[in-house]
């Protein structure tokens, strides 16, 4: 018979600064790299025009829940 024990806890922890500043960051530079697409290649995606200028517009803060960790 194999015994294991749980080593760790089941807790959330926050990020540190450094990595919530890291996320924001990174969030700020897809929707730059984002907004410096052309047309060909936001069709091949399935963005519009006017769709990647309003994402690109929004605040650093403003990620989708999706993107955060």
């Amino acid at each position: 018979m194999t015994f294991t024990t749980a080593s760790h806890r089941c807790t959330t922890r926050r990020p540190s600064l450094l990595a919530a500043l890291g996320h924001l960051v990174g969030v700020w530079r897809q929707r730059q790299a984002l907004r410096s697409l052309d047309d060909r290649a936001l069709r091949d995606i399935g963005v519009s025009r006017d769709a990647a200028r309003a994402e690109a517009r929004r605040p650093i803060w403003d990620a989708p829940e999706t993107w955060r960790r």
